[in-house]
């Protein structure tokens, strides 16, 4: 499938956000927000967080929240750069999700291993992340708790789905009732950040196949999951290339799962469908990748 690769000046580029002006937004592994002309591919930086920032969503005012892994979610403004720190407290605030009047639905990874730390995450399976809401008063609460490596964060009509990396699930969260369920389970790699595009459908980013070896670990006492991420990284479980994402309605029914040549891009951590084309982020690599409205329609 055919895939345009735009460049950014930093590694790192975990999300994608579609402005109101066909712009796209990205944050890279140096804290800074870039600012995208599809058009031209010109880059433009509007923000440094300071930190690191991960997911990016549109808030009602016109601002961006950010979710920074290291400072927590934050208000800035794409025209002069300020920031507005609207929750803290967290080990590894990751993705969020917007409601009309303000409300936001956000993750925080782990209550254990901080961002430089995720491949532990993984292995580990602390079940220490968290799925929160921050009403539009400033009162956050937790909505859901016991998560395995929570992530992307997506909000549907009835239901918010936050993914759950180490196991290869995405949870839903009914807001009616606050009752849990799983969207799609067994998925065929792990995800990482997912979001309701405008055909209404659930994108879920595939960032790496799934491995049995770390499988086999998580599945072994904790002490062999702990030294496995002692040894030198190098030695360690790594992802495989891979360009994949898919596309579920919300009663869990797969209706894309899409797929590009991995050379000269891979790792996709972040999606966004926006009138077919569909923008992707990766967490490891300089640049954003789209899948033209063109080749992106199949299913």
């Amino acid at each position: 499938m055919a895939m345009r690769v735009i460049k950014v000046p930093g590694y790192g580029a975990e999300d994608v956000l579609v402005g109101p002006g066909g712009e796209i937004y990205t944050g890279t592994e140096d804290g800074i927000v870039h600012r995208i002309d599809p058009g031209t591919g010109a880059v433009k930086a509007v923000a440094d967080t300071g930190g690191r920032p991960l997911g990016i969503e549109l808030l009602p005012d016109g601002r961006l929240l950010v979710c920074d892994a290291r400072r927590g979610l934050l208000a800035v403004d794409p025209a002069g750069g300020a920031i507005e720190q609207l929750a803290g407290d967290m080990m590894f605030c990751n993705n969020a999700a917007v409601a009309g009047d303000g409300t936001i639905y956000f993750s925080d990874s782990s209550t254990v291993h901080p961002i430089a730390e995720w491949r532990a995450e993984v292995v580990e399976v602390t079940r220490t992340g968290r799925l929160l809401r921050r009403d539009p008063g400033g009162k956050v609460e937790v909505l859901q708790d016991g998560l395995a490596f929570a992530n992307g964060v997506a909000l549907a009509d009835e239901f918010v789905a936050v993914a759950e990396t180490a196991t290869r699930t995405v949870v839903r969260h009914w807001l009616s009732d606050g009752r849990r369920d799983f969207l799609v389970t067994d998925l065929p790699g792990y995800p990482d950040n997912i979001s309701r595009g405008s055909d209404g459908l659930i994108w879920v980013t595939i960032a790496s196949p799934r491995d049995p070896l770390v499988e086999r670990i998580q599945r072994g006492p904790l002490w062999v999951r702990r030294a496995v991420t002692r040894i030198p990284q190098g030695l360690q479980p790594a992802p495989k290339r891979t360009v994949r994402v898919q596309a579920y309605a919300a009663d869990g029914t797969l209706v894309h799962d899409l797929g590009a040549e991995a050379a000269g891009f891979h790792m996709v951590t972040g999606v966004r469908e926006h009138d077919g084309d569909v923008w992707l982020g990766s967490l490891h690599e300089p640049a954003v990748a789209v899948l033209p409205k063109a080749t992106s329609s199949g299913g």
